[in-house]
């Protein structure tokens, strides 16, 4: 009742001031009173009832609908007269007393919800909630949209907590106490903060059991046992069900529909969807006929039929199969019964028909791709330098191609073997020739000891292998390697398998040896590769011919050697030697077979789909490897991911030679028969979940083809970006 008699002073406040004079105003301000106040805050039995006699007097205003004005103008003087009075009244009372209202907080003051305990989901389909005194109808709150939602979720710090009353709708800000409730119930723990759960029981009785108890009747049979009669008449209950003379009573569906008004469509349109159209997902709706003209009618307005010069052109363009205007020429009939049969009807309906069967029936998305979004985003070349880029030493003197090249551990020196059985070695650094062997024979394959105190250089001649000291560089080290292979070692308790002492023979140098000879290893067939371990005490020898004695491993300190396959599994390519783990890849025409050396076994075999291997390169970190192929393929392979190659490099246009790694920069390079080196940035990450980043950064080109030889091997330099070649031309190219 408070609020309702606040609400109605509130708008009697503008009469009141109208109606008051100039005196009552002086008054007012001498007595230091507030007129605003006096509506709230005075309880005297006087100004209640004038406030009721102030009601009473308006609603009977309100309901006549004429009055005399004689009438209006005395109820006009009465409200006048009630400020004047109520005013006197509370300068007579020198201390007011207090609203015992004020602080009322009853349930019936409470205007928010006037509705009771009835389902809110009764005003779901109205704009209001309930009705106030005056019978007004209550407006609900204003729901905002997703945006306001929005908006308040970043920008209103009590978002959090603020719950809807569904009794009101109106938005209840909770306490930290009752948030803290909410939000441990939410996550399963107790709701008040400070309970104990587990604290000492207070017992309502004692733990001690009496020895006479207050009631011990025995239960009865009846409690344990089932009820026949209640059998009985389930029994009746479900026969009854299965005759189907009755009908069990339908399950309540438990999912609440959607709130908000429903529509109902009154009649099939051509916008819902088919049964038969409901397992196409985003179906099309199928075409429609056009409607018919005015053309099409029996009795066509005269502006519609065609004169002579039209039918002519009509007839001549359907003799030609030119486009016509209409398909056929109207005609006008006085009556509908002497229309004719349509003579195109079965033509008409077969073609409507075969509208609906071609007409498609689901909307498909189209990708729209350009060749641009195919290409993979690769960085510049400029940012991968250093690579080589120039021809800075062309390295002339042999008659005949340069088969294989081979580099000093320390860079200093190149060794080369040509077909005209020559083999040089080279100073890197200004390309000139500094000593030339005569090999009596084709030089298939050249390789320098990877141990930094020898100064040896393994070189291949048809079936025999030189193990020569070069005399150049540290004369110390010349001296010493002299010392260790001058003499062969005692292998007298030794005796070695028959299969290898009649492959391979161990001897010193021979008159005819080439001048620096120190070992000699002769093979029963020709040699094709020589390879060194990274130690430099174990060198392997490749025998394509060899059969299952193709692939040959010698230990140099000992003059042993060894065949590790006892069954050949191709024709041998080449071998080489992991740069770090105990392991020998194998590479023959079609496969590569890594095989442990301490548990000699096979422990993985690459599927290459090449039709001939022609040689293979092993990064320094050991996990990814390189093959070049005779069928115009660079394959790249990560041993950790699988045994098909990870990619496929296909930028020679003829027979791809060699490929090889550099030891300390993230390159690789391939050549071939087509006078192409081509120069790639591959770079290997620590990351196993990243994948390796391959980059053609150059293509090189400077030698010249020979009976369709083009460049017949590469070498990188051990510690420099530089790259040697050697082609068919008989000329060595260092590229800077």
């Amino acid at each position: 009742m408070a609020s309702k008699r606040k609400a109605t002073d509130e708008t009697k406040t503008p009469e009141v001031k109208i109606a008051e004079s100039d005196e009552d105003e002086a008054l007012g301000k001498e007595l230091d009173l507030d007129n605003s106040g006096s509506d709230d805050s005075d309880d005297s039995d006087s100004s209640v009832y004038s406030e009721l006699e102030e009601d009473d007097s308006e609603d009977e205003s309100d309901d006549e609908g004429s009055t005399d004005s004689e009438e209006e103008s005395d109820d006009a003087n009465d409200e006048q007269d009630l400020p004047v009075k109520k005013t006197k009244e509370k300068a007579k009372s020198s201390k007011p007393k207090e609203d015992e209202y004020n602080y009322d907080s009853s349930d019936e003051e409470d205007i928010r919800n006037t509705i009771g305990n009835i389902p809110v989901n009764w005003y779901d389909e109205y704009g209001h909630i309930g009705y106030d005194l005056d019978g007004a109808k209550i407006r609900k709150p204003k729901r905002g949209d997703e945006l306001d939602n929005f908006l308040s979720r970043m920008e209103n710090p009590e978002h959090g907590v603020t719950v809807e009353d569904t009794s009101t709708g109106q938005k209840v800000v909770l306490s930290e106490a009752d948030a803290d409730i909410v939000a441990r119930a939410a996550s399963n723990r107790v709701p008040e903060q400070g309970y104990d759960m587990y604290g000492e029981w207070s017992e309502w009785f004692s733990s001690d059991v009496m020895e006479t108890p207050l009631r011990d009747i025995p239960e009865t049979k009846k409690s344990f046992l089932p009820s026949h009669c209640e059998k009985q008449k389930v029994g009746k209950m479900v026969h009854a069900i299965k005759m189907g003379w009755m009908k069990p009573r339908p399950a309540v569906n438990t999912k609440t529909e959607e709130s908000g008004p429903k529509y109902h469509m009154l009649w099939q349109t051509d916008d819902q969807v088919d049964s038969t159209m409901r397992r196409v997902h985003d179906p099309i709706p199928a075409p429609k006929m056009y409607l018919p003209g005015n053309e099409e009618s029996y009795n066509p307005p005269p502006e519609y039929l065609f004169t002579d010069k039209e039918k002519m052109s009509w007839e001549r363009a359907t003799r030609e199969g030119d486009k016509r205007k209409l398909p056929f020429i109207p005609q006008k009939y006085s009556s509908l019964r002497k229309v004719p049969a349509w003579s195109n009807f079965i033509r008409e309906r077969f073609e409507r028909c075969l509208d609906l069967y071609l007409a498609p029936r689901q909307r498909k998305m189209r990708l729209t791709i350009t060749p641009e979004d195919l290409v993979p985003q690769l960085p510049r070349p400029q940012d991968l330098q250093p690579f080589p880029t120039v021809c800075s030493i062309t390295m002339k003197g042999h008659n005949n191609m340069v088969r294989s090249l081979s580099v000093e551990p320390k860079g200093q020196y190149l060794a080369s073997g040509s077909d005209d059985g020559s083999m040089k070695v080279w100073e890197m650094a200004t390309g000139r020739c500094l000593k030339t062997w005569d090999m009596g024979g084709v030089v298939k394959s050249v390789a320098w000891c990877p141990n930094s105190a020898l100064s040896l250089l393994a070189v291949a001649v048809d079936t025999v292998v030189f193990l020569i000291n070069t005399g150049l560089g540290d004369k110390l080290v010349n001296t010493r390697t002299d010392e260790l292979l001058g003499e062969e070692p005692d292998n007298s308790g030794y005796v070695p398998p028959a299969r290898v002492s009649q492959a391979v023979k161990w001897t010193g140098p021979e008159e005819k040896s080439p001048p620096g000879t120190l070992v000699m290893v002769t093979h029963f067939k020709a040699v094709k590769q020589v390879t060194w371990h990274a130690k430099g005490d174990y060198f392997a020898t490749v025998l394509p011919e060899g059969e299952n004695r193709s692939v040959f491993i010698h230990q140099l300190s000992k003059w042993r050697s060894q065949v590790p396959f006892s069954k050949a599994k191709g024709q041998v390519q080449c071998v080489l030697f992991h740069p770090v783990r105990p392991s020998l890849f194998v590479a023959t025409q079609r496969h590569v077979r890594i095989y442990d050396l301490v548990k000699q076994e096979l422990t993985k075999k690459l599927m290459s789909g090449a039709k001939w291997i022609s040689s293979i390169a092993i990064h320094p970190a050991g996990d990814n490897i390189l093959t070049g192929t005779f069928d115009k393929k660079v394959q790249w392979y990560d041993l950790d991911l699988s045994s098909m190659p990870y990619q496929v490099l296909r930028y020679h246009t003829n027979a791809v030679r060699d490929v090889q790694f550099h030891k300390r920069y993230p390159l690789f390079a391939s050549c071939g028969d087509d006078n192409n080196i081509t120069v790639s940035h591959g770079m290997v990450y620590n990351d196993l979940l990243q994948n390796p980043l391959i980059v053609p950064v150059k293509r090189l080109y400077g030698h010249t083809k020979y009976d369709d030889f083009g460049v017949m091997t590469i070498m990188w330099h051990p510690t420099q970006p530089w790259l040697i070649s050697a082609g068919a031309d008989g000329h060595i190219k260092l590229w800077t």
